[in-house]
């Protein structure tokens, strides 16, 4: 009795799952096998697993038909992922005695679905249910598992496309790679990578050590990974990274670090030129006394998506975000909401450059079984609509998460241990179907520089909808090299605004169709010290076909340059207006000049004294471009301001 009485305490899908026999005894009726087995139990006690299972051996060398020692086997094996082990034996157990356990058919059909053997799996399920008096926890299971094997049928019969391309030795090794992070022009690659410690004196940290890896893509073909080096790595573990669009800011994870605030954080660092920044924690307005990692950072670089199972979840683990308020600190973090999280895991956020598309891991919403990767799509209100499972063969039975989406919304990347490779886990790319592609997003990249001395500026970038004013990214260029590079969404009239103190502004923009094949906006950017006889182009600003009447979507552009003159209140300046060829030349003189003028009292209306302000119509006398084609006509039809005096005070 005492055996059995441990069997029911030792056994964790014994405990309230199963309706136990009322037996005095074990079915083995052999001494031997009954000491192997209690052997078993002490060994499984002490989670001594090879001991375990030997003496689970040894008992069956003795008695073949020890149903118990079976069962305890096909425990075991389950419990450690050996799938195949596991079903071996409760197949066993279940053909000595299919009534003696009916748990057992419950666990032999978890044991065929996670190894994606789906029509196996349901025949075990649906002969568990046909017992009368069976555990309502385990009835609930089994109608979500019936679920998954009725999507993964249904997956498997309509295949999405898939071929998957191994990114090679230069990146993987036969170590293991993974947490693939893309910068917006698809160049940089960092990467996290597991492996051995060669110094002894470093086995305090543990006999292997995570470290991030960069790679460029030149060529066509990704370069000689490299140790991305210290600051960053250190001899603790560092993992789960987001690169921002501009690969200067870097968010990561690392545990059990000194000051920590939970058993692992989220920290930051940015480079300028070619060197990183000392990591921070970024304290515990975000990090929570539990676990916190995988973050992910938005395009726009004001909203952190990361996975939590902090206080609040919904589920183990869930998704969570933090925004920056108008100082630029990271408010409380808030749960991403039921439609997203449910009860089980939700993990490997990525929020895809068009700040629409949020990629995940789950195993809380249906699918093939373990994590499936899914997508959900902002909805017009702001919130995330229901997540699409990406399909079969990407989703399978294994555990698949930690996808990123490249900036054109064409190719993914992932790292998988399922496909062959060069060792563990390695890094693949592949083709995204379209139906799972988000919005395509291009890129402008260059240098800022001083247009009278060329040296390098650090200067701020604001990128925002015209017609709303909304801005949809805030940057800044590098402060050694002058180097930006801005995602740019597509289908929206978008405006660049370029700043520093002590130049004039520099203005851009952009009307990108949503197509995979867009070109790169790549410019260098002179900025002009603020001096007498400077002019600017104003490239956003507004009219109507024939008219001088400002549109709207004038309004950000007009503010900057009313916000630049009250902050140099010795500068004045005239606003010239220009016009293309089409028309007579009286005409275009009357638009030029009440187009200049509506400028001007728009910057009156704000307070700008009209003592420093003036304007003048140029007609179609100083063209910048030809006027035979469309888009000349268009860059001579323009409204600039220049510098008339500069006042010292």
């Amino acid at each position: 009795m005492m055996i059995r009485i441990l069997i029911l305490l030792l056994i964790p899908f014994l405990g309230g799952e199963v309706q136990a026999q009322r037996r005095q005894d074990l079915t083995s009726g052999s001494p031997r096998a009954r000491r192997a087995f209690e052997r078993a139990l002490q060994a499984y006690q002490l989670r001594d697993v090879d001991a375990t299972i030997n003496a689970l051996q040894d008992a069956l060398q003795i008695d073949a038909r020890f149903i118990e020692a079976h069962i305890l086997l096909g425990e075991v094996y389950h419990t450690a992922g050996d799938y195949s082990g596991s079903i071996r034996y409760y197949e066993n157990a279940l053909e000595l005695d299919p009534g003696f356990f009916p748990a057992a058919w419950f666990y032999l059909g978890e044991s065929y679905l996670f190894s994606g053997e789906y029509k196996e799996a349901g025949s075990r399920f649906r002969r568990f249910l046909e017992f009368p008096r069976i555990s309502q926890n385990l009835r609930d299971q089994t109608a979500i598992h019936l679920q998954t094997i009725a999507f993964a049928l249904d997956a498997i019969s309509k295949p999405v496309e898939f071929n998957p391309l191994n990114l090679g030795q230069a990146v993987n090794t036969e170590h293991a790679e993974y947490s693939p992070a893309l910068t917006t022009d698809e160049q940089t690659l960092i990467f996290t990578r597991r492996q051995p410690r060669e110094d002894p004196s470093m086995m305090v940290h543990g006999r292997e050590h995570e470290n991030f890896y960069v790679s460029y893509l030149v060529h066509g073909s990704w370069s000689q990974a490299v140790s991305l080096g210290p600051p960053i790595n250190t001899p603790g573990n560092e993992g789960a990274q987001s690169i921002s669009a501009d690969g200067r800011h870097l968010y990561f994870t690392a545990c059990n670090r000194p000051g920590g605030v939970g058993s692992c954080d989220i920290f930051y660092a940015f480079r300028q030129g070619d060197q990183w920044s000392q990591p921070v924690n970024l304290g515990p307005q975000v990090n929570s006394s539990a676990w916190d990692s995988q973050p992910s950072i938005s395009s726009d670089g004001n909203t952190l998506y990361f996975t939590s199972a902090r206080r609040g979840s919904i589920g183990k683990m869930d998704i969570w975000f933090t925004t920056r308020d108008g100082s630029g600190h990271w408010t409380t973090p808030q749960n991403l909401g039921p439609v997203i999280n449910t009860p089980g895991r939700e993990m490997s956020p990525f929020i895809h450059p068009d700040n629409q598309t949020l990629y995940f891991a789950s195993d809380g919403h249906t699918g093939m079984g373990g994590l499936d990767l899914f997508y959900s799509r902002r909805q017009p209100d702001g919130s995330w609509g229901k997540p699409v499972n990406l399909g079969f063969p990407i989703n399978t039975h294994a555990e698949e998460f930690s996808l990123i989406v490249s900036a054109s919304g064409t190719t993914a990347y992932f790292s998988s241990d399922q496909l062959g490779g060069f060792g563990q886990m390695d890094l693949y790319m592949f083709e995204l179907h379209p139906e799972a592609r988000p919005q395509p997003v291009t890129y402008m990249r260059g240098m800022v520089f001083d247009g009278q001395t060329s040296q390098p500026l650090e200067a701020a970038f604001e990128l925002f909808e015209v017609e709303s004013g909304q801005t949809v990214q805030q940057a800044s260029s590098d402060a050694v090299n002058g180097e930006f590079l801005v995602a740019i969404p597509t289908d929206k009239e978008l405006a660049l605004h370029v700043s520093k103190p002590g130049y004039l502004f520099f203005s851009e923009f952009f009307a990108y169709e949503a197509r995979a094949d867009l070109q790169p906006w790549l410019h260098n950017i002179p900025l002009q010290p603020i001096r007498q006889g400077e002019t600017v182009v104003l490239r956003n600003i507004f009219f109507d076909h024939d008219s001088y009447q400002l549109r709207p979507e004038s309004r950000a552009e007009l503010m900057k340059l009313a916000s630049l003159l009250g902050d140099n209140p010795g500068m004045s300046i005239r606003i010239n207006g220009h016009t293309d060829s089409t028309g007579s030349r009286q005409y275009n003189q009357e638009l030029s000049e009440n187009r200049a003028r509506s400028v001007y009292l728009f910057l009156t209306e704000q307070g700008i004294d009209p003592g420093r302000l003036s304007y003048k119509g140029f007609a179609d006398t100083q063209p910048i471009d030809t006027n035979e084609t469309e888009e000349g006509r268009a860059n001579n039809r323009r409204t600039e301001f220049e510098i008339t005096e500069i006042k010292t005070h």
